[in-house]
């Protein structure tokens, strides 16, 4: 973390707004990012990053180290995400394109998503804060309260189970393409 952020993460601490705005204004794209990743919608991936941002302003001064800040702001994201869910155990899947991964035909990439929101809770965090945010597995581990081996244990098994859906789904839309 640089170290202009990290002065702004103690004042922050100390209780100075701005310089917590200035922070969330530096981290506002990476959180819209994970929220939209969760819950594939704008106005919820808004709600949760709103919400997200009001806690953590309301719980800074209970922040230890100010170079965990982005660790910390995306544990309570993800904890956000997790109590509206549970409020709201629908969530619409809207069709969703996300500019980091052009490769992909649109196709694809809602077969990713269904793949990836297939998932258990678990396992659909490490992949979307490993392949989509590029944390590193110790970050992971500290956002989850999870052991780093059971990061990696989590990363294996979904991208396991991941291969399995992709490849299960294409033999299935290749089989009824054929019937046709």
């Amino acid at each position: 973390m640089k170290e202009d952020t990290i002065r702004l993460v103690r004042k922050a601490i100390k209780g100075n707004m701005t310089a917590y705005g200035e922070l969330i204004a530096e981290y506002q794209v990476y959180l819209y990012k994970t929220a939209f990743l969760y819950v594939k919608n704008e106005a919820d991936a808004l709600d949760a990053v709103q919400e997200c941002v009001t806690k953590g302003m309301l719980g800074i001064e209970k922040l230890r180290e100010p170079r965990y800040f982005k660790t910390w702001i995306t544990k309570i994201l993800i904890n956000c995400i997790r109590q509206d869910r549970k409020k709201a155990q629908t969530i619409s899947l809207d069709e969703y394109v996300e500019t980091g991964i052009e490769n992909y035909i649109i196709e694809e990439k809602v077969d990713l998503y269904d793949a990836i929101d297939s998932l258990s809770g678990q396992y659909k965090a490490v992949v979307i804060l490993f392949y989509f945010q590029e944390l590193k597995i110790r970050e992971i581990s500290q956002i989850l309260d999870i052991p780093e081996g059971s990061v990696k244990a989590d990363l294996y098994r979904a991208k396991k189970q991941l291969r399995k859906w992709l490849t299960d789904g294409i033999h299935e839309k290749e089989e009824k393409r054929y019937a046709k």
